[in-house]
């Protein structure tokens, strides 16, 4: 035990949320030090690494033939192993100072919806990025401690995580998770179908910036009283020249349609799953929600005429993850003074 905690005081605890499209890190006492893009450039055949994160991003689509800039996860699980372990190993380099000679200890938040294997390919980047210990948690959980939620009361909270791959929810009480839900539609699946909006009705090609441009700046999921447009430049699909198009928010709102509808079945769905005491209690405490995708406009509005229920949107929905991920062991030690977390774990 004195062993163990001459090194848990000279160790780091760091929650990450490994995201599809962003990278957050939080470190216990920093707070969040890393918030930049889940991509990385590197020099083809060689492999070694050029770029990453805010850098890489600007490369993607633009790079020349000796440099592959590329998002090495996809749908919130790791698509390559390889290039996950150099950006963890990146973004860890530029948190731990040199005077920590402790490996520290890692709280990764991932889909609850991810296999067996692909939590493997999760702990083995992190260990291989200098990690002396490392947690997966689901990333509901992590951002319900992130948003505060009291989740050690003998309530019912429902948490509706909607990140860059997936969208979670789940109703949490006592620590645990008493009913969870994933599906693989996200922020992604939000620029995917603008994408293919504008190339069905206008033969229109664009990239995921500008639809991903679209979505943050008039993309809505329920009616406006203002309509607002913007222009976008693309390449049209019959002739292959560059051409402008002006496109309003209630046609993104239509393009959107599919992929939040399938979200806001999946928390009826939850709800309905919710046993009728925690169910009373998310009535009157309302739904929380975090994560980008929460962001859209008018999607927590949706969200609540569809259901019934309150929703509440987190202060801080883009950091919830990391930050739950971050306090994940406070957060988990028993309040009696017992047993700790730590303990338990034998770490």
């Amino acid at each position: 035990m004195a062993t163990r905690s001459f090194f848990d005081s000279l160790s780091l605890d760091i929650g990450i949320d490994l995201g599809t499209c962003n990278t957050l890190i939080y470190v216990r006492g920093k707070g969040i030090v890393v918030n930049e893009p889940s991509v990385v450039a590197v020099e083809r055949g060689t492999n070694k690494v050029v770029a990453v994160g805010s850098e890489a991003k600007r490369m993607l689509w633009k790079t020349p033939g000796d440099i592959i800039a590329k998002r090495p996860l996809r749908d919130g699980v790791i698509a390559d192993p390889d290039m996950t372990e150099k950006m963890i190993k990146y973004f860890i380099q530029k948190v731990i100072s040199r005077r920590f000679f402790v490996k520290p200890r890692m709280v990764i938040g991932v889909p609850s919806c991810i296999t067996k294997v692909e939590e493997n390919a999760v702990v083995d980047s992190a260990y291989k990025a200098g990690a002396r210990f490392v947690k997966v948690i689901a990333e509901s959980l992590a951002a319900a401690i992130g948003a505060d939620i009291p989740i050690s009361e003998p309530a019912g909270h429902m948490i509706c995580d909607i990140g860059g791959g997936t969208s979670e929810i789940s109703v949490i009480s006592l620590k645990g998770m008493v009913v969870t839900n994933a599906i693989r539609v996200g922020g992604d699946e939000f620029d995917e179908a603008i994408i293919k909006h504008i190339r069905n009705v206008h033969n229109l090609i664009i990239g995921e910036q500008t639809a991903e441009r679209l979505k943050i700046e008039i993309g809505n999921a329920s009616p406006d009283k203002v309509i607002e447009k913007v222009e976008i430049k693309g390449t049209d699909a019959i002739t292959g020249l560059p051409r402008r198009l002006e496109i309003d928010s209630v046609e993104v709102r239509e393009a959107l349609q599919e992929p939040v509808t399938q979200i806001v079945e999946e928390i009826k769905k939850t709800l309905g799953q919710t046993p009728p005491e925690l169910a009373a209690d998310i009535v009157e405490r309302g739904i929380v929600m975090a994560g980008g995708g929460s962001l859209l406009k008018g999607l927590p509005k949706l969200v609540a005429k569809e259901t019934g229920v309150p929703v509440i949107l987190a202060e801080r929905p883009l950091e919830c993850v990391a930050i739950g991920a971050g306090k994940y062991f406070e957060t988990m030690r028993s309040q009696d003074g017992s047993q700790s977390v730590y303990d338990s774990l034998n770490i």
